[in-house]
């Protein structure tokens, strides 16, 4: 699933191409919405919301879409060949006469009362990438479960919104905590919430994403898909195992040495 500064940089994208202009084409090719028309109204802002994007329109109503794990939007010149997927991947077009903006596989698509967007993403924690981000707040929601493993928790978006599997693994090592360590045990949530604002906003303004600071030749990314492969801190081999409970398991990587387990959180390791 996209990481919450991919997310921010599609809607900001989007709004470029939109925001501001009347939709001449728009179309929605889910069965739910069929029959919805937008046609004619002008697009206000397009904004992410965690890892939703949130098309605000003049007439009071909003678009929500979600990316998941195989959505996109491609933006394309009006008129202009559509790339990247066949036909029947496409759920969303929405145009002017400058741009197109095509939605493959897009999910979770949905119209609602601008006013009532708290019916789709009320239920998110504080957005690392929007206006408002609360660490206080989102260290009180990962503190309310504090058997909960911090892998796991940082996952959560109900905690706070924005951050992906990628991130989670890169952050843990910056931080030196072992991914199964108990959120009550996790040393210093504040610094690694901290981390987190900072490394996402580093990373929203460009599609490639780099945890390393530079620092490697061969890679972005300290741990994230390095399972086998020496750290790059002290050669010790990186591990790799599943954690979470379905339908939400994803696979974690760690250093064993820069980030040591605590007592009774000991994974499976390949």
């Amino acid at each position: 699933m996209p990481e919450g500064d991919t997310v921010w940089l599609t809607a900001r994208r989007l709004g470029q191409a939109l925001a501001g202009h009347p939709l001449t084409r728009a179309e929605l090719r889910v069965p739910q919405l069929a029959t919805t028309d937008l046609t004619g109204m002008t697009v206000r802002e397009v904004v992410s919301r965690g890892k939703h994007i949130l098309t605000r329109l003049d007439s009071g109503l909003t678009l929500r879409s979600h990316l998941r794990m195989d959505g996109s939007w491609q933006i394309v010149r009006t008129g202009a060949r559509w790339r990247g997927g066949p036909a029947y991947a496409v759920r969303a077009v929405l145009g002017n006469p400058q741009w197109e903006c095509v939605g493959l596989r897009v999910h979770d698509l949905a119209v609602v009362a601008t006013d009532a967007e708290h019916e789709l993403v009320g239920h998110l924690g504080p957005d690392l990438l929007g206006p408002d981000w609360d660490p206080a707040e989102a260290e009180r929601r990962l503190r309310a479960e504090p058997d909960r493993e911090i892998g796991p928790a940082l996952l959560d978006q109900r905690n706070l919104a924005g951050i992906g599997n990628m991130y989670m693994a890169e952050l843990l090592f910056l931080r030196g905590i072992h991914p199964w360590t108990p959120v009550g045990a996790a040393v210093d949530l504040p610094a690694l919430l901290a981390l987190a604002a900072r490394v996402l906003l580093a990373n929203r303004d460009h599609p490639s994403q780099s945890t390393v600071g530079g620092q490697a030749r061969d890679g972005e990314h300290w741990t994230y898909l390095r399972a086998g492969q020496p750290c790059r801190r002290c050669g010790t081999t990186i591990c790799s195992a599943e954690q979470g409970a379905a339908p939400y398991v994803r696979t974690t990587y760690w250093c064993p040495h820069c980030q040591p387990a605590v007592e009774n959180a000991a994974p499976r390791s390949s």
